[in-house]
């Protein structure tokens, strides 16, 4: 029982500590009941429509339909659908144009009529967005592959980039781990240009205001720039050279964009871990001619198939799993909340086995001298550890038992400070992997082709160092709180690149000011505290939606509070010495008040982001483990009559 003395904001809770204490012990049961025999966690991870209308439209390119399964993926993509008519990138979103098409595209393949009202309202909200023909490049190259759209209309990707130079302005090494892997296999497809075995002959002409063969112009990337011009002349150039190129030099570049894919195609995790990259590959070695028993093909195929999420009633497709991730973050909740040693052990025992030892990944191009020793975010992805998963391991694991822990510790530092990037912050899975001119190719209108530092990344990072005891004087740690201070917003928050959004950011920068010892009366705190406090709704929680990422939408508002929000709201403010705040008091109030009887909460809207106003998330694991770990500390930091938080998250 928390035995906190009571300051008058923490009177404002409703049945005192008794109260918080009830739900603590009623969330931390619900958590440890999802923990696995080998002590690891992985919840459902969400995305849009996209990835299960992709999985329907594999089968159909394959000829590889499993009408059952395809069936219970129309259920899901039906009840996501918004009064709008079209399909969102996240719960109660704008229609997005590319998601919405690809959705009505699988709808029609599974059988759906197009004159049913669900099937009319989409086609009515697609024309008036604009047509098909406004789709992103992604889903222009998927209509290409259905022949719904001629060649024509997607940028020229020639394959012939697998045998550029390192020193050529474009290289593979110069774009984001998932870009590569996703554009590798794409490139094989983009040369070969096979078509779809579409054994139902579906088209989608209706979702045209002009005539695919009538578009003069398909350039979707609007981003003001002299490069854009640029690229786009390159664009035109490579569209004359293309067809001239020797056949001999095509099939070299093929070659090594299979014998790549091959070399990374990581079993039944798949290529990249991630499910574009995955389906790509299976097109990829289908059109070479692979057998599907041949057995990169079949894996390929397999890697796929373990992502869906099949219930009796409603299935849908994952854009990857999340066990690491949800694991570290579980672990943490538990340790605050005081639970179960024996859980806690088997968890960061489960995690320490996880720790990339024996793969130098594509992160050595630009650090050759680093070891690896990273953690990745799914159960296997060796070539592509991240910083992220990296830092909130490593301090699971030293906070559970720094000793027992050591070597993994020690190893996993290395590899962090080793991939600092040059401005002080960190990526999430390269260094400098900022070539900003790359943004405005043709191919890169989604505007996710980089992966830069990021303030959520870098103080992650920060976190950890603190955590095991370097201080401000480190070269590594002052270059880190000097990024952070340059990329404080006006208003007094942080960008949140992998969760939603400058609430998420905010947490994660405050969290690691503290832990470092920066002073809690510094301005940039100061700043940020105000601002969080003014983004608490009346309900006493904290929300934001996916809006924040388009230019100009207001920052750290949405529409409702969420538990996940609403914790990392509270885990800010109590790192910046503000547990007697009557906004926390409130916050957790809102917790408590929410909880349902089972220990858990409701969570719809999405929390995470995958690339930002292109691809969101929504962790089924976030209502978990973020609620509990907000109130435990809120009652730890109560009975110890402190306002100081001892770790780095």
């Amino acid at each position: 029982m928390y035995n906190f003395a009571y300051s008058q904001s923490r009177s404002l809770l409703d049945g005192g500590p008794e109260a918080l204490q009830q739900s603590i012990v009623k969330s931390t049961t619900a958590l440890l009941d999802k923990q696995k025999p080998d002590g690891h966690w992985v919840f459902e991870l969400e995305a849009d429509a996209t990835i299960p209308a992709e999985y329907i439209l594999l089968d159909h390119f394959l000829n590889t339909v499993n009408q059952p399964l395809h069936e219970r993926m129309a259920v899901y993509l039906r009840g996501i659908q918004e009064d709008h008519g079209g399909w969102p990138l996240f719960h109660r979103g704008d229609i997005d144009i590319s998601a919405s098409v690809k959705a009505y595209f699988a709808l029609k393949c599974v059988g759906d009529d197009i004159y049913a009202p669900h099937m009319v309202r989409a086609r009515r909200a697609i024309l008036e967005y604009g047509g098909a023909e406004k789709s992103n490049v992604f889903t222009r190259i998927q209509m290409a592959l259905f022949g719904a759209v001629p060649w024509r209309a997607v940028p020229v990707m020639p394959v012939e980039i697998m045998l550029l130079p390192k020193w050529f302005p474009f290289h593979l090494s110069k774009v984001a781990y998932w870009s590569r892997t996703v554009i590798v296999p794409l490139l094989v497809l983009m040369a070969k240009k096979p078509a779809a075995k579409n054994p139902r002959g579906i088209d989608i002409d209706e979702l045209f205001v002009v005539h695919p063969n009538k578009v003069n112009n398909w350039h979707t990337n609007r981003a003001k720039s002299v490069w854009n011009h640029v690229f786009r002349v390159i664009d035109d150039v490579l569209r004359c050279v293309e067809p001239i190129i020797p056949n001999k030099i095509r099939q070299i570049a093929i070659n090594r964009a299979v014998s790549w894919v091959e070399e990374r195609l990581n079993g039944i995790d798949g290529l990249g871990a991630i499910y574009p990259a995955m389906a790509n590959s299976v097109m990829m070695f289908h059109c070479l001619g692979y057998s599907p028993d041949h057995p990169s093909a079949a894996i390929a195929r397999k890697s796929v198939d373990n992502l869906v999420v099949d219930g009796p009633g409603r299935s849908y497709c994952q854009p990857c799993l999340s066990p690491v991730w949800d694991t570290a973050l579980s672990a943490h909740a538990l340790m605050e909340a005081k639970a179960d040693q024996a859980s806690i052990d088997r968890a960061c025992d489960w995690l320490a086995k996880e720790q990339v030892l024996d793969v130098v990944g594509d992160w050595a191009n630009w650090r050759k001298d680093v070891r690896p020793g990273g953690w990745a975010f799914q159960y296997a992805n060796p070539y592509y550890p991240d910083l992220d998963d990296t830092a909130v391991v490593i301090m699971a694991l030293d906070r559970c038992n720094r000793d027992k822990y050591k070597k993994e510790i020690d190893r996993g530092v290395e590899w962090v400070l080793g991939l600092q990037s040059s401005n002080g912050g960190w990526g999430a899975f390269d260094a400098d992997n900022d070539y900003y001119y790359l943004n405005y190719i043709p191919f890169a209108d989604h505007g996710a082709l980089l992966d830069p530092p990021s303030s959520d990344v870098t103080a992650r990072c920060l976190s950890m160092l603190a955590q095991l005891g370097y201080d401000k004087n480190n070269k590594h740690v002052a270059a880190a709180i000097n990024y952070l201070r340059k990329e404080q917003e006006q208003e007094g928050c942080w960008f949140g690149r992998w969760g939603t959004n400058y609430i998420y950011g905010t947490w994660s920068v405050l969290c690691a000011l503290n832990a470092i010892g920066v002073d809690p009366q510094d301005k940039m705190i100061r700043m940020a505290v105000e601002w969080l406090v003014s983004k608490q709704k009346p309900d006493g929680g904290w929300g934001e939606d996916g809006a924040s990422y388009w230019p100009g939408k207001p920052k750290g508002d949405g529409a409702v509070s969420t538990p996940a929000q609403t914790a990392w709201a509270l885990l800010a403010l109590m790192a910046a010495g503000e547990v007697d705040n009557s906004a926390v008091a409130r916050g957790v109030k809102h917790l408590i008040d929410t909880r349902k009887s089972d220990g858990t909460w409701d969570e719809d809207y999405y929390t995470a982001v995958g690339f930002p106003r292109v691809f969101y998330l929504r962790y089924h694991g976030y209502k978990a483990f973020f609620p509990l770990w907000a109130m435990s500390r809120y009652g730890q930091l109560g009975q110890s009559n402190s306002t100081q938080v001892m770790h780095g998250m």
